[in-house]
């Protein structure tokens, strides 16, 4: 990896993805599922047993240190609860592992000689001084790297002293088998790592298989797996109590409206006068909406009738005075044609008048006035008579 690329990965560890405003990375968040929770909290076997005898390559989950940090800052305010998915994964691969260790031990058992019980456990123990004296051996080196020359010397005290031991210990193991059978490498598989380990391995090979990646960083696996089931315990106990919690309460607002309940049903008195004061105001209040709609009722029907007999009146009026003027104008119709009518016979009587027919008519006139009076003379004495 280039210069450039390791500052760019510790930005992004130390900043997050939006470190310099690029929002083509935020594309996918550290809560998608496609996200690798492990690598998030630091504990992906991908990322621990790289470079060594059990690479295990790329993980099929997106590792990003950006989306790392992402988490980091945004678990301070909300819990995600990533831990069971990390312990759930940590978990199948560590029983992975020691399937492995298990098959590895049934084959060792079927190639090597079958020795006695006893024989077993003075092996048994060479092996585990093996195992403490290539442990101390490691952590003395990681203490030189680190300068701490003093912690190193107690250290290479407590080597010297195991070394002793595991020369006893091989010394009561030659004793107690033919030194044909001593001579034959006896191995061991590591309960950690799953590695095999011979009986006469030199202390610098233990050292290197103790003090290596691959057992240190499955030993990291498996702290970090207690670690989890640690905190996925605390958690869900915490979670669990405030169930409780939320619970009790639930029940003790429950008891308290049942203690309510039964303080009203104790006094049925009181219960009845305010059902029955209940009653009465709902019944005033009834009979006063009655009141009122009857009201509104009857001022509709009135101001209806009003309007009714107001608009029949009205309609009454304007027709008889629609009638008075449709007579009033063929009246008048009327007196100007008899007017015209008359006008137009006097002209005409007058222009057809001669002098001969006027002076015939002034002679009938006179006849039928004079025996007009004859003839009221006559009636009058005929009066007279009858009455005398």
């Amino acid at each position: 990896m280039s210069a450039q690329a390791q500052m760019r990965a510790m930005l992004d560890q130390l900043m997050g993805t939006s470190r310099d405003g690029d929002t083509t990375r935020q594309r996918i968040k550290f809560s998608d599922d496609r996200v690798c929770k492990s690598h998030l909290l630091n504990c992906c076997p991908h990322d621990v047993l790289s470079g060594t005898r059990m690479d295990l390559g790329e993980c099929l989950k997106v590792h990003d240190l950006a989306l790392r940090a992402d988490y980091e800052i945004a678990s301070k305010e909300q819990d995600f609860f990533f831990e069971l998915d990390a312990m759930d994964h940590l978990q199948s691969f560590i029983a992975d592992c020691d399937r492995r260790t298990e098959v590895a031990k049934k084959r060792l058992a079927e190639t090597q000689e079958e020795i006695s019980a006893e024989v077993a456990a003075k092996a048994e123990r060479v092996h585990e001084l093996n195992e403490e004296i290539g442990k101390l051996l490691a952590k003395v080196e990681q203490l030189g790297a680190e300068g701490n020359v003093e912690e190193s010397q107690k250290v290479m005290d407590e080597v010297e002293k195991a070394r002793a031991k595991k020369r006893e210990a091989e010394e009561v193991y030659r004793n107690s088998m033919p030194a044909s059978s001593f001579q034959q490498q006896k191995l061991r598989v590591c309960e950690v790592c799953s590695a095999y380990l011979g009986l006469h391995d030199n202390d610098r090979r233990l050292a290197d298989h103790f003090g290596g990646k691959l057992h240190l960083g499955f030993i990291e696996i498996r702290e970090k797996l207690e670690e989890l089931k640690r905190v996925v315990a605390e958690k869900q106990e915490k979670r669990n109590q405030e169930r409780l919690k939320r619970r009790e309460e639930r029940e003790r607002e429950e008891r308290e409206k049942l203690r309510r309940s039964r303080s009203h049903s104790k006094n049925p008195k009181r219960e009845h006068r305010r059902h029955r004061s209940r009653s009465m105001s709902r019944e005033r209040k009834r009979r006063t909406r009655s009141k009122s709609r009857e009201k509104r009722h009857r001022h509709r029907s009135r101001s209806s009738s009003r309007s009714r007999s107001r608009s029949h009146q009205r309609s009454r009026h304007s027709s008889r005075d629609r009638s008075r003027e449709r007579s009033k104008r063929r009246s008048s119709k009327e007196r100007f044609r008899d007017q015209d009518l008359a006008s137009c016979d006097r002209d005409r009587s007058s222009r057809d008048r001669s002098p001969r027919d006027r002076d015939r008519k002034d002679k009938k006139r006179s006849y039928e006035s004079a025996n007009g009076r004859s003839e009221d003379r006559r009636s009058s004495e005929e009066r007279e008579a009858g009455e005398i």
